[in-house]
């Protein structure tokens, strides 16, 4: 749902060898420049070198770091297209203020000049600092459908649908085309003399995240009877399972082609070596088991529940209240349950890449002035939703999936005048983690501890192979109504618990969220602790339990919500 990136520079049609020459120019003008600017860029008191120690570790962290998980970073999808947006000196802002981010500027396109204005003071203080970066992008398979070097190929060698009987050729990818044209699409995107320029600054980073948008038009498994080339090889009669097997396993070779060839356009050798390859919603679907059709838009077969984390490195997936959908924060179709089925499609992505990088992207649906706006919708409800509340929902989300990045989704021309309130509420969410030892050591090594009272709801279709693994994590409450739910049925507390042993004994983090205030005693049953009633609930709250000690409260949104 990232919008394209529009850098504030003049868009211009000119041929690489310009952009080339203008690089080395560029290159020559800024040798001097580096140097008297370097010095300036440095942290120089103790919060902002703890900030860029703690960004630059936990970025680093492998998945089976032996301290425990990563802790997490923030970042965000607007790179300050408009003048006023998130853009790399508001991050470098946040930096200083002690705010651990993972720094993200514009990846430079191919066919648009890029302005060293915007660039240059930030990838030096990144250099001087040692910080990881990453690049924000628009589909890079989408140049295969409207560069013309792409586009005008023969059928044979066109790396688009080719239709049958007609020959025509669609605006959408097909995994049955040539590598070749993707191979070549790659060094394109990571041949330009901007990120040329960028890497010559900053040759040495530790890790780079190239980060698509994903959203260009792929030919569906169950469109493979328009494609000539499909049918020329594989006929007409297919079961559905081996369509898309052999479906998944072309997307992968065609998107690790187009990987490969990007990390070939790739000048500097730790670039080559660090960077890693991250797609927006590369992932399993939230809406696994919701309906009996949910597979047709799957590529689910047994034993893989999706291909893509074989065809990327990693995935950010959207914990989104959709604005077109019936979804909300409270509600049984809200991100928070939809969410409890990716517990288990990490694990089988864990198995296939061990350092496969898992991303969460939050939303609240806010789309100023149009008719599906969601704040207008809980307005409309007399319901306020403000940063405190969106706080809550985005914890959910990162205490039930433990990302290794919040990422923020904003409009490209929103700033952070009107929504940074908003972004403040996901930089406390991470920091939080850092600045409380009791969160820190749950981050690292608590379970997550599943009801096993209750199935989750969403039970269509559901294969074989997953019809025992663990989805369900909401905790019993007497806040909640009594069963049977369906979709629309208002949920008013969301309750998850991880456990944690030190000695004999679990102790638990119980994590509540309350879209809504809820008035008078509520009670949470903890499976392995027992029962918790809680005085009073508003907005969201942590509370730390432990065998004969006192529950008590850790964090909350609002003082004075207490236990007994």
């Amino acid at each position: 749902m990232a919008e394209d990136i529009i850098i504030r520079s003049q868009v211009f049609s000119s041929s690489f060898n310009k952009n080339l020459i203008q690089c080395v120019l560029l290159s020559m003008l800024l040798g001097t420049f580096l140097v008297a600017q370097s010095s300036e860029q440095i942290c120089g008191d103790s919060l902002c070198q703890k900030t860029v120690h703690d960004i630059r570790s936990e970025a680093l962290r492998g998945n089976n770091d032996p301290i425990g998980r990563a802790l997490p970073l923030a970042a965000h999808w607007n790179v300050g297209a408009k003048i006023g947006g998130f853009d790399p000196e508001y991050q470098i802002g946040l930096i200083k203020k002690g705010h651990r981010i993972f720094p993200w500027l514009p990846m430079p396109h191919p066919s648009r000049k890029s302005s060293i204005e915007y660039y240059e003071k930030t990838v030096i203080f990144f250099r001087d600092q040692g910080l990881p970066i990453s690049f924000i992008s628009t589909q890079w398979e989408s140049i295969l459908t409207t560069d013309e070097r792409f586009k005008s190929l023969s059928p044979d060698e066109n790396p688009n649908v080719v239709t049958f009987p007609e020959g025509k050729i669609l605006n959408k990818v097909s995994p049955f085309s040539p590598l070749g044209p993707w191979i070549e699409a790659g060094r394109v995107w990571t041949s330009t003399s901007m990120l040329r320029l960028i890497q010559k600054i900053y040759p040495d980073p530790p890790k780079v995240l190239f980060i698509s948008n994903n959203e260009h038009s792929k030919l569906r498994w169950y469109e493979v009877k328009k494609s000539d080339r499909f049918l020329e090889s594989y006929g007409m009669v297919r079961e559905a399972e081996e369509i898309r097997r052999l479906i998944g396993d072309k997307w992968i070779e065609r998107y690790r082609a187009l990987q490969s060839g990007m990390r070939e356009g790739l000048i500097a050798e730790s670039w080559r070596n660090n960077s890693l390859f991250i797609g927006y919603d590369a992932f399993g679907g939230s809406a696994f088991g919701r309906w009996p059709g949910w597979k047709k838009y799957s590529l689910y077969v047994k034993g893989r529940i999706e291909p893509w984390p074989l065809a990327w490195d990693g995935a950010s997936v959207s914990f989104y209240v959709h604005n077109w959908d019936p979804s909300t924060d409270y509600n049984l179709m809200s991100p928070q349950i939809q969410g409890m089925n990716w517990v288990f499609m990490l694990k089988e992505a864990y198995q296939y890449n061990p350092d496969f990088w898992f991303e969460i992207s939050t939303w609240d649906g806010d789309s100023p002035g149009k008719h599906n706006d969601m704040r207008k919708y809980y307005r409309d409800l007399g319901q306020d939703y403000g940063p405190v509340r969106y706080e809550g929902m985005v914890q959910f989300g990162m205490w039930l999936l433990r990302p290794r990045v919040v990422r923020e989704f904003r409009g490209w021309t929103d700033t952070v005048t009107r929504s940074g309130a908003y972004f403040d509420s996901v930089l406390r969410s991470v920091d939080r983690v850092y600045n409380n030892p009791l969160l820190k050591r749950f981050w690292r090594k608590g379970k997550l501890v599943a009801n096993r009272k209750h199935r989750h709801p969403f039970q269509s279709a559901i294969p074989e192979e997953y019809k025992d693994e663990e989805r369900w994590f909401l905790l019993d409450s007497n806040a909640n109504p009594p069963r049977p739910w369906d979709l629309d049925t208002k949920l008013n507390l969301f309750a998850l618990a991880l456990a944690y042993r030190e000695g004999t004994e679990n102790e638990y983090l119980l994590y509540l969220f309350a879209p809504t205030p809820i008035s008078g005693k509520v009670r949470v049953t903890v499976p392995g602790y027992g029962d918790v009633a809680i005085s009073s609930v508003s907005k969201w709250g942590f509370y730390h339990l432990a065998p004969g000690r006192q529950a008590r409260v850790i964090l909350a949104s609002q003082n004075g919500s207490c236990l007994h």
